[in-house]
């Protein structure tokens, strides 16, 4: 665990004094200030997880010091000792945002409690800010479905490696599920009740990446204003998701290496070592030994993430899970949308079977979304499934009729024409529901007007 920073201010030299060596033994950095002047010149040039500060004192007393932290370090917790403590005096701090308030005199053992509470709810804060929507989401095994074989060896997998801290690399292909995999291991595991923080190694520059997993100090580099958390300390004792890790950049890796093997790291623009407990969890879709032989991916990096390797088998080679996925998809459109649950016709199934599925498991929901959505009926016919070369037959006013001898160009201009009247001449929404661009969907519109094929299609920006 990294030794969190305290700044102690008080004016009496014998109180700082004891909390200093009560703290300093806890395990804590100390700081201190003599006066609420020398506070404030503290908390502007550095970054602190606490402050614990004395209520009266000559010049800025400890309330207005306290505005003055939610002011320059919003993040910073602030404890309050008083002498002169009552119920109006503590219903003032915390009102003002003070995490709580100690009686003087108290006891070392008094003292280390109210600060390990302080720190430990400023850490759940921490973690909700930054990655609320990832911590909070609880895992139910019911969202993973499948009965294949391939699957039912990757559910035993998970039970078996469930309970090791042993890094992880899921292997497959874009849309197989990788990041379902990894939260499932999470969950499984004793660190369940522990961040699982995720970050998208592709997703950012070289520069922003480091930043983002290893956090930077104030003034690091331009616009670092504040001292940053990075992912890996807010995944202290629970797990980080490194997805595509085939994308880091070479000089980053070296640095990732360095903490697996250390179980420490520095902040961008820091000097000191922070210990860090997270089991490391990677996911790619690219052939690594290839990158490992063009030397754009390091080997020792990768023989330390492939302790445990787990690789997902695509869609097109388990379609026996294809009925079963289609009806979870259907059930949940259903729930979300507060709608009836719609049926798949047998011919819509059968459709689906034969499909080659290149974008996976994620292909075959934006389908079920996307005919859900297109369909008026109860039961999805197949015309809903606008695949390349598919027959169709006839279907009725409200659906789209695909003729047998449409060209794909022809199935294609039926269905946006279609989705576009459905929606309302709605242009976002129907660019969404195809799952295309709105500049696309105007081009193609454009061109059809030109062309004498859709006299009827408004021009506006709708």
């Amino acid at each position: 665990m990294p030794r969190a920073q305290i700044l102690v201010i008080d004016d009496e030299p014998l109180m700082r004094d004891f909390l200093e060596e009560t703290l300093f033994r806890a395990g804590y950095e100390l700081i201190t200030a003599a006066d609420g002047n020398a506070g404030l010149d503290e908390i502007k040039n550095n970054a602190f997880d606490l402050i614990v500060t004395d209520l009266k004192m000559p010049g800025i007393d400890g309330l207005e010091l306290l505005s003055n932290v939610k002011r320059i370090q919003p993040d910073t917790s602030v404890v309050i000792m008083t002498a002169y403590a009552s119920v109006e005096t503590a219903v003032q701090a915390l009102k003002a945002g003070a995490a709580d308030y100690i009686m003087k005199p108290f006891t070392p053992d008094e003292i280390e409690h109210v600060v390990r509470k302080a720190l430990y709810e400023r850490k759940l804060e921490n973690e909700n800010r930054y990655l609320r929507s990832e911590i909070e989401q609880s895992f139910n095994f019911q969202e993973m479905v499948g009965s294949s074989q391939a699957m039912l060896a990757i559910y035993d997998q998970i039970k078996k490696i469930s309970q090791s801290k042993a890094s992880v690399l899921i292997r497959g292909e874009s849309g197989t599920g990788k990041e379902l995999i990894a939260r499932a291991i999470h969950y499984a595991s004793p660190r369940k009740d522990k961040p699982f923080i995720k970050i998208n190694c592709a997703a950012l520059a070289p520069t922003l990446l480091e930043s983002e997993l290893f956090g930077h100090e104030k003034g690091s580099f331009t616009h670092a204003i504040n001292k940053k958390i990075g992912r890996f300390e807010l995944a202290d004792e629970g797990t980080l998701l490194l997805d595509e890790i085939g994308e880091m950049d070479p000089g980053l890796q070296s640095k990732l290496l360095r903490v697996l093997q250390e179980k420490e790291f520095e902040r961008v623009g820091g000097t000191k070592p922070i210990k860090v407990d997270a089991r490391i969890i990677s996911t790619t879709n690219r052939d690594l030994e290839t990158a490992i032989e063009q030397q754009r991916f390091r080997e020792d990096l990768y023989f330390r993430l492939n302790v445990i390797p787990i690789k997902i088998t695509p869609l097109r080679d388990r379609k026996e899970d294809i009925p079963a996925l289609a009806q979870h998809f259907l059930k949940k459109h259903a729930l979300e949308n507060n709608d009836q649950m719609k049926k798949l016709d047998p011919e819509a199934l059968a459709l689906l079977m034969r499909h080659n599925w290149p974008g996976n498991v994620r292909e075959l929901e934006n389908c079920i979304e996307r005919a859900v959505v297109l369909c008026p009926g109860e039961s999805i016919t197949p015309e809903y499934f606008a695949f390349p070369l598919q027959k169709t037959r006839p279907q009725s006013s409200d659906g789209v009729f695909l003729p047998e001898s449409a060209t794909i160009g022809e199935a294609e201009r039926l269905m946006i024409l279609h989705t576009l009247k459905r929606t309302n001449n709605n242009k976002t929404r129907t660019a969404e529901i195809l799952d295309i661009s709105v500049r696309t969907l105007r081009n193609k519109l454009k061109e059809y007007r030109e062309n004498g094929l859709a006299e009827a299609v408004s021009s506006d920006e709708g």
